[in-house]
């Protein structure tokens, strides 16, 4: 199925994942509201809601750039109904928007758990929340929040268990909403990359690109994101899966054209796997 004429509101998506899930869908004439903190541009990270607006009426879409701050509820209520104003309703919400520190609790201030904590698990409720009465109009409403499988082995919690525990917030959530919001028709998943994503916000966390060879693109997050969101009456919701997994479901087996390098080595898986 085709997202044309579908509007998506995807947070965080001045960059990275959530930019490449925007021009995926922008390349079938979705509408895409691209809200994020990012107006103007980051000394260290590219792209800003301007350039990815940009980039996403080139690719075939239609966009509406909003500066937004996914902590603040009532900008979040405002900005959804500017979305609703502008493009006649909201079809599908992306949770992209995230924020990452991996220390243990030993080392972590309360204020950046407090932020890993407001932007990546209250971010989906208070957004979903937002999105609420116009996914319910829509004729199948989805939200797609990009967090991991529940993995219990301790060692997932033993060296970054705050931000684990932020993650696995959003994951619990998908879970509740989906049996929540089924009497609305309404699709609520996860998804989470198999390998590491060449992202600008990683090689910030990590502090250089050097992993990137064993890495790959954000493309096969937004080809995932997009057989998700384009699924009808229901048929995947409630589920955490992983990008790999659900388009082998689908029948893709290829996978080499994803590398972020074609000559790098093994790919390393991401965080929550084994």
């Amino acid at each position: 199925m085709s997202l044309s004429g579908k509007t998506l509101f995807i947070t965080g998506a001045s960059r990275g994942i959530g930019r490449e899930i925007a021009l995926r869908a922008a390349a079938d004439g979705a509408n895409i509201v691209i809200a994020a903190k990012s107006a103007e541009p980051h000394p260290k990270l590219e792209g800003t809601i301007h350039s990815v607006a940009e980039e996403v009426e080139a690719a075939g879409g239609r966009a509406l750039p909003l500066q937004l701050d996914v902590r603040d509820e009532s900008a979040v209520r405002e900005a959804m109904a500017r979305a609703a104003g502008h493009f006649g309703g909201v079809d599908a919400l992306v949770n992209n928007a995230g924020a990452i520190k991996l220390v243990g609790v030993e080392r972590l201030e309360p204020k950046r758990f407090d932020l890993m904590y407001q932007i990546n698990t209250r971010a989906v409720m208070v957004c979903s929340q937002a999105a609420l009465p116009y996914l319910k109009k829509s004729a199948g409403g989805h939200i797609l929040n990009l967090s991991p499988p529940l993995n219990l082995d301790p060692k997932w919690f033993a060296q970054h268990g705050p931000y684990t525990v932020t993650k696995y917030g959003m994951s619990m959530l998908t879970l509740g909403m989906s049996e929540e919001f089924k009497k609305y028709g309404i699709s609520v998943n996860s998804l989470w990359p198999r390998t590491m994503i060449a992202t600008a916000a990683i090689e910030f966390e990590l502090g250089s690109r050097d992993a990137f060879k064993r890495a790959r693109t954000p493309v096969i997050m937004a080809d995932a994101a997009h057989a998700i969101l384009s699924s009808e009456g229901r048929r995947i919701t409630g589920r955490l899966m992983v990008d790999e997994d659900i388009l082998r479901e689908l029948g893709q087996t290829e996978f080499e054209h994803y590398r972020f390098d074609p000559e790098g080595g093994s790919l390393v898986p991401d965080l929550f796997l084994d």
